[in-house]
């Protein structure tokens, strides 16, 4: 969902808000906080935004903090920042440490 459509909808159930059950508001106020929650600086096609908003409400984070996710992966794999490496006859405990 866009956020003029969202918006859309939101001006709509403004309308008929006596009309609409507490549970169509309730979902409507989570939607709301998402996305205001959510809100960056970097315009991004409506499918990426969807898709971002989607995969950061299943992750239960925000979205960005999953862009910089996403960001950090991305420079790591194409090697714009250093590569971790692992000696394979060192012991590590699982952590990452920054270098």
């Amino acid at each position: 969902m866009t956020r003029s459509s969202f918006a859309e909808e939101l001006e709509s159930a403004a309308d008929r808000i006596a009309d609409m059950s507490r549970a169509d508001l309730q979902i409507i106020m989570r939607r709301s906080a998402l996305m205001l929650r959510n809100v960056g600086g970097v315009p991004l096609d409506p499918l990426v935004e969807d898709a971002l908003n989607s995969i950061a409400a299943e992750m239960k984070i925000g979205r960005a903090d999953l862009i910089q996710i996403v960001l950090r992966e991305w420079l790591e794999t194409n090697a714009y920042l250093p590569v971790w490496t692992i000696d394979e006859n060192s012991e590590t405990d699982g952590t990452k440490e920054t270098p």
